[in-house]
């Protein structure tokens, strides 16, 4: 079983390739994704990760490392707060916030921070564990 406090982590850096398989994949064909010349002229003045790919990074350690295998979400909630480049080193923590005591229930707090320790995105999963 879990506790409160336990937390667990996974870092990736993103490709290119990264990029253009979840744009296969999710039928997410952004050009801000995958259109250098188009990003260029956008705000943030170069291609973004996707934000949903960003995010699949809180997935892979709730369902592989804490709680695990078995695990099924809930619920997750998620605020972006800053973009995500390519080539951007990104670490995916997930924390114990709850953990009910009548079902086998646990709540954590996620968070992904890039390599210069900013938050990108933040939110609350909430995921039924194996007992």
């Amino acid at each position: 079983m879990v506790n409160v406090g336990d937390s667990a982590e996974l870092t990736r850096t993103f490709s290119d390739e990264d990029v253009r398989a979840f744009a296969r994949l999710s039928g997410d064909s952004n050009p801000v994704h995958l259109d250098d010349a188009y990003a260029a002229r956008t705000r943030f003045g170069r291609r973004l990760v996707h934000g949903m790919l960003t995010a699949g990074l809180i997935s892979a350690v709730l369902g592989m490392q804490l709680p695990g295998p078995g695990s099924i979400y809930l619920s997750q909630t998620l605020k972006f707060r800053a973009p995500v480049f390519i080539g951007d080193t990104v670490t995916a923590r997930v924390t114990v916030k709850t953990v009910r005591e009548d079902k086998p229930i646990v709540t954590f707090e996620t968070v992904c921070l890039n390599q210069e320790g900013k938050k990108l995105l933040e939110g609350e999963a909430v995921l039924l564990v194996p007992v």
